[in-house]
């Protein structure tokens, strides 16, 4: 019998410039193939680009350090055949005799020609599509396959315009971008295609119905008997599977013939939904279709996680925005845009699974897949699956291309619109079944050509069912009659939006509305005046990573920071140098709009210092930007979507992680004011609002306020107790009055919570750092000298390569005036499913008690800052490093990715914290956790 299944074919893999290759294909996969990596040959990257391939062999520069880009020669300087790439493996494949194999191809930019054991096949043009070749008579079913592909560039790759392109780093895009990506499956006479699953709801989503199709295709010269089978499982405890449902239909299909079967509707009475991040859990059903044929045995088989949910979607009567529903209950929309995983698309499923769940811990809910970039691996949507991020997915229509630029873009779209649509249904089929997938959009502030927009209106129009209210009462029967079953449509459970600037996104009909892209005052994104429709599709701002990834990313010319120059206007404009502006870099003042942000803090002196300032400046801005947006939910915003989440590169703009994993401080101001109960305050009416994005109205809390000047001392504390906060509403509770006080000091900190009266369980935690107005906070520059005392104390878990750790940061500096209630505050921690679960402080002293696996915990570790002042231990942060004893001066010795719970946060005098962190260590490393801050200058080892 032989091996069913898929097999991919992502290692192993050589390639070579074709002009250099003096051997056809059928030379290669007979009596020529190469060894080994020897000239012209190299190990490929696969899934990658070209340009993947050279820089893994050092033949091209870096692209992604310094000004390396410049070097590398353009298509359209060099034109089409240099790269131009044969692509080589190897592999077996055993078989029986009734088996066949089918070579599978994703995402080949932009056509190639495939040679298999001496057969020639060629695939069609487009990178946005599958092939699918059947190779069973050519395959060696018991020996080595020879396989040789030979990847052709767009036929009209073209030159970036001098005045254009989207998205900020397109001078690097510019550089040609192949992907190749494939596996072999192999399967019985009938192979299952593209099922299509959609679920339905009635009876206030206590009763709902699967509804399945699936292709078939009889590969054999002869009637296929199949039995078809549907199994529905959900995981338990123990990794064991409960069987929700199990079908069996006989179907059969005529030979050589392709046929839809849709079977009888599967019903399921209160199962679990999927939420998206901070409403619910993310419950996911596995569904399991499998056919066998009469005389053959199980032919093959088809699995997909899948989530009971339904997403609506209308405009807004009250904002004007587009107004999202999950199974029924109202969405306040805060997320942001992502370009691409990485700009070589060397793309893996380790690598989308910690840029998901940074999103997720970010507590963002939606991401716009931009029109620049790709339809993603299935690896992406798993994630947003698994992590709760509504996809909104963008087709590939964008000013890059499309009208625009000086000399102005083609403005008729894509050549080919045929092609187009043909990679618009393929990536349809491919995504359709994931319960991230919330919307379909044409193209970024742009719609598709006359007739491709019309073809994807009609194609992804809405199944009946899904424009009906599911709270009307009626019975399925009542509703259904004489409809097409729902799964038998392309999508039909998702919106077709024919650009990013329309209906009900931006002004809603295309003017260029969104944005703006630069540095504001925080106090502006409350404002009425700042924006003035009901969901911003674009915002942008600044994104300066950490010192360490700017050494890590440039050589020493890249180390110097901007020139701060006096205009005659009183403001300032910052000069940076070549290699931080080819990067695009992003000023935090805007000349004539906004004044210098980073100079509130007093004039960097180096590198370090500037960076850090930069931090500053970063959390401040995203806090107050989504803060500012929650204060008016559902009044006058409907969503918001970030410019941009994340770079493909190094880029220094717009990001809340840099291109090596570490996050800027602005991912955890954004952390903070998304969450989905927050206590914040109002800095354009200084008054303190409570948000409550969930469905439970919250009852018997308390805001408890305390304001500290740079002495330590407690200035201002008064709580308000026995608030009742309704569901899905942000409610101002108090205006703050010390501001207008007598005592004002020029620089101050704010702590706010909001804690659950009967165990004083912290709700939500929110700290700023403030001045008077018309003032700066240059008060904090020697503020640096303080002494600050901390007291950590640290257990890690370890489990193989993965290390957990669990810290509890004290500030144990106090007054003895200081309030007691202050300290009795008990820290909620939000579970990954959105929920909440209180855990006290005192539960860091004891051990795990429930290890995993082959794990094993240490004793607690105790680690002292000393210090002798009493203050605020201001903008604290933990990395990760790998010891080493011949460490090198300006070595990058990080260890990343690392999750932390929070990180640069502060602690007011006798205040308290829980942090956690997890990272992967490399084989032979030894980890370090270091803590710096503000007034912590050297990294004090914590373990």
């Amino acid at each position: 019998m032989g091996e069913m299944g898929k097999r991919k074919l992502d290692t192993g893999w050589l390639a070579a410039r074709s002009t250099e290759v003096k051997l056809t294909g059928v030379e290669l996969t007979t009596t020529h193939a190469p060894s080994g990596p020897d000239q012209p040959w190299m190990e490929a990257v696969v899934p990658g680009t070209v340009l993947a391939t050279l820089v893994k062999n050092n033949l091209v520069p870096d692209p992604f350090y310094g000004l390396e880009n410049e070097s590398i020669i353009d298509i359209a300087d060099s034109g089409r055949e240099y790269y131009t790439f044969w692509f080589f493996t190897t592999f077996h494949c055993k078989l029986s005799g009734n088996q066949h194999v089918d070579l599978n191809f994703r995402a080949i930019n932009y056509s190639a020609e495939v040679y298999l054991n001496g057969h020639k096949e060629v695939l069609p043009k487009g990178m946005f599509r599958r092939h699918s070749l059947d190779v069973t008579d050519i395959v060696h079913p018991d020996g080595e396959n020879l396989l040789a592909v030979l990847v052709y560039p767009p036929d009209h790759p073209g030159r970036i315009p001098p005045e254009g392109g989207q998205g900020g780093d397109h001078e690097f895009v510019r550089n040609l971008l192949l992907l190749i990506s494939m596996h072999y499956c192999s399967v019985q006479p009938v192979k299952i295609v593209d099922p299509h699953l959609v679920s339905s709801f009635f009876d206030s989503y206590k009763r709902v119905y699967l509804h399945v199709t699936t292709g078939l295709v009889n590969k054999s010269a002869r009637v296929a008997e199949c039995s078809l089978n549907v199994l529905v499982t959900t995981e338990v405890k123990g990794g064991f599977c409960l069987v929700e449902h199990l079908r069996t239909e006989h179907v059969s299909v005529p030979p050589g013939a392709s046929v839809q079967y849709t079977f009888p509707k599967l019903s399921f009475y209160k199962p679990h939904l999927w939420w998206p991040n901070g409403m619910g859990k993310q419950s996911l059903y596995n569904v399991e279709i499998g056919v066998e044929v009469k005389g053959f045995g199980e032919s093959d088989m088809w699995n997909h996680h899948f989530g009971f949910r339904k997403i609506e979607s209308n405009i807004d009567s009250v904002t004007g925005g587009r107004l999202f529903k999950v199974n029924g209950q109202p969405v306040f929309i805060r997320g942001g845009n992502w370009i691409l995983s990485d700009g070589l698309l060397r793309l893996s499923k380790k690598r989308y699974q910690t840029d998901i769940k940074f999103h997720s811990d970010m507590n963002f809910n939606m991401i716009r897949c931009w029109g620049g970039g790709l339809a993603e691996r299935p690896e992406f949507y798993h994630y947003c699956d698994i992590y709760g991020l509504l996809v909104w997915q963008e087709f590939w229509i964008t000013g890059d291309c499309d009208g625009r630029g000086v000399p102005i873009s083609n403005p008729d779209g894509p050549l080919d619109h045929e092609l187009f649509l043909l990679c618009a249904r393929d990536t349809v089929k491919l995504l359709r079944n994931h319960p991230s997938l919330a919307l379909w959009v044409g193209g970024n502030e742009q719609v598709p050509p006359e007739d491709i927009n019309t073809a994807l209106k009609d194609e992804l129009k809405l199944h009946p069912y899904f424009q009906i209210s599911t709270q009307s009462g009626n019975s399925q029967e009542d509703i259904f009659p004489l409809l097409d079953d729902p799964s038998q449509y392309l999508d039909g459970t998702r919106i077709y939006i024919q650009g990013s600037m329309w209906d009900g996104f931006a002004d809603g009909k295309g003017d260029f509305s969104d944005g703006p892209y630069e540095i504001q005052y925080p106090e502006s994104f409350f404002k009425d005046d700042f924006y003035k429709y009901g969901f911003n599709p674009e915002v942008g701002s600044v994104g300066m990573p950490v010192a360490a990834t700017i050494r890590a990313t440039m050589p020493p010319e890249g180390w110097q920071i901007p020139l701060f120059k006096k205009l005659s206007n009183d403001y300032v404009e910052e000069v940076p140098n070549p290699m931080w502006e080819y990067h695009k870099y992003i000023a935090y003042s805007k000349p004539g709009l906004v004044h210098d942000q980073i100079l509130l803090y007093g004039a960097p002196t180096d590198l370090d210092d500037f960076c850090l300032k930069a931090q500053l400046v970063n959390y401040v801005q995203y806090r107050a930007l989504l803060e500012g947006w929650t204060s008016r939910m559902w009044s006058k915003y409907t969503g918001v979507l970030i410019w941009k989440n994340q770079n493909p590169w190094t880029g220094l703009r717009g990001q809340f992680y840099d291109h090596l994993h570490d996050q800027t401080a602005g991912f955890y101001g954004c952390r903070s004011a998304a969450e989905p109960i927050h206590v914040q305050l109002n800095l354009a009416t200084y008054f303190v609002e409570v948000v409550n994005t969930t469905s439970d109205e919250l009852s018997n809390v308390a805001i408890e306020v305390s304001e500290w000047d740079l002495e330590g001392n407690c200035l201002y504390y008064k709580v308000f107790e026995n608030l009742t906060i309704p569901s899905k509403r942000t409610v101002p509770i108090f205006e703050m009055d010390y501001p207008k006080s007598n005592n004002q000091t020029p620089v101050y900190f704010l702590l706010l919570k909001l804690y659950n009266i009967p165990d004083y369980g912290i709700l939500s935690r929110n700290f700023y750092w403030l001045y008077l107005p018309g003032g700066d906070y240059k008060l904090l520059e020697p503020y640096k000298k303080k002494k600050v005392p901390l007291k950590i104390t640290s257990e890690v878990f370890i489990d193989g390569s993965a290390h957990e750790i669990r810290m509890h940061v004290r500030n144990t500096s106090k007054k003895p005036d200081s309030n007691n209630l202050l300290y009795k505050n008990r820290f909620i921690e939000r579970d990954s499913d959105g929920d909440f679960d209180v855990a006290s402080l005192e539960a860091v002293n004891s051990r795990i008690e429930e290890k995993k696996e082959g794990g094993e915990a240490n004793a607690l570790r105790v680690t002292e800052v000393n210090g002798t002042e009493v203050g605020v231990a201001f903008f604290l942060h933990f990395s990760v490093h790998a010891w080493k004893p011949d460490h090198k001066e300006g070595e990058d010795t990080r260890i990343l990715p690392v999750h932390y719970s929070d990180n640069y946060f502060s602690l007011a005098p006798g205040e308290e914290m829980l942090v956690n962190l997890s990272f992967e260590v490399p084989p032979g490393v030894t980890p370090r956790v270091t803590v710096r801050g503000w007034n912590i200058h050297t990294g004090h080892t914590i373990l």
